[in-house]
């Protein structure tokens, strides 16, 4: 049994008022998705500075290394040949002692031997100015090596400071990311509860009906309320039904604040036989004439069309997979669901 109210007529018009404070909202969305893509913008500069420079560090760090373990070979080297030096300079002095001994034995007539004493003092001195050589070489080699030590030392201070701007980076970029999904979480909530409000005016006003159901969170209505067999145009019957939702959505969309994004959404279903005649050329064009039909007769009834979503599914989304005359039935409908745009 179809039920029918009076139209009530309006005295106040809301309409611009709602398209103000509607264009309010849309600025106010841009402006602060403009504000968080530039924070992205910043911070991903930031991060991306801070990993060019690590890597120019580390590179550096690899050459002073490199540096570093060449001359500490280098040293070693030196340190080697000293050793030698010395080893020789001892067995020269030795030698130089003998010779003299032999010297004092002799006399002062042993050409040979204050020959031989000679060259071995010449020697002597040589052996003596290429190891005061070698210790000048290791103590520049002990001064590089102090200032690669200061260097690395600085170059870790740089890598410390960097890695802790990075981890700050990355932690304001969380807090942000984790205050966006708490907004968008209690914007869903407030659709929620407004939803439910919504499927309360409706069942009041539609009373309780047999052939109306709601099926989770979708109100679903047999297509023959609003439509003949085969056909896309509201019949007077389907009229009065969205007459009644539509004062119902009206109420709703003003006390909905302006900042949530909702819309009703509209689907159309068909049953799984194909459809006859030369209207329509399958159940898809039929099923989204039928949706198409009820979104624009409630933006006759003023309803926002911002507010409004038309959707065809065909025959893809039954009910009830039987086959029997009962199956179909329940398979042609025009759901309404409000969600999220």
């Amino acid at each position: 049994m179809a039920l029918s109210r009076a139209r009530r007529e309006r005295s106040i018009d809301y309409w611009p008022g709602f398209v103000d404070a509607l264009s309010t909202l849309i600025l106010g969305i841009i402006f602060l998705l403009t504000v968080f893509v530039i924070v992205q913008f910043y911070l991903s500069q930031e991060v991306t500075g801070k990993d060019t420079a690590l890597q120019r560090l580390t590179a550096r760090i690899a050459q002073l290394t490199e540096i570093l373990s060449l001359e500490q070979a280098g040293k070693l080297t030196l340190e080697e040949q000293m050793v030698q030096l010395r080893a020789s300079l001892a067995a020269t002095q030795g030698e130089r002692d003998r010779y003299k001994g032999l010297y004092e034995d002799l006399g002062s007539g042993s050409a040979t031997a204050q020959g031989k004493l000679t060259e071995l003092a010449g020697q002597l001195d040589r052996e003596k100015q290429i190891s005061l050589r070698a210790l000048a070489q290791i103590e520049v080699l002990n001064q590089q090596i102090l200032a690669l030590r200061r260097q690395l030392s600085a170059i870790e201070q740089a890598l410390e400071v960097s890695e802790a701007r990075d981890k700050d980076s990355q932690s304001r970029i969380a807090d942000l990311g984790a205050r966006l999904n708490l907004a968008l979480a209690q914007r869903v909530q407030e659709l929620t509860r407004y939803r439910s409000d919504f499927f309360g005016r409706l069942s009041a006003i539609l009373g309780n009906r047999p052939d109306i159901r709601v099926v989770g969170d979708r109100f679903v209505f047999p297509s023959e309320v609003f439509f003949d067999t085969g056909q896309a145009v509201l019949k007077a019957e389907g009229r009065n039904e969205l007459d009644q939702i539509a004062t119902a959505l009206s109420e709703l969309e003003q006390q909905i604040p302006s900042e949530i994004a909702w819309v009703l959404r509209v689907d159309g279903h068909t049953d799984v036989r194909p459809v006859s005649g030369a209207t329509f050329k399958s159940n898809w064009e039929l099923s989204a004439a039928r949706a198409i039909s009820v979104v624009q007769y409630l933006i006759s009834k003023n309803i926002s069309p911002q507010r409004l979503v038309a959707a065809g599914f065909g025959e893809f989304q039954p009910l009830d997979a039987g086959t029997t005359e009962e199956a179909y039935s329940r398979n042609r409908r025009i759901e309404l669901k409000l969600t999220e745009r």
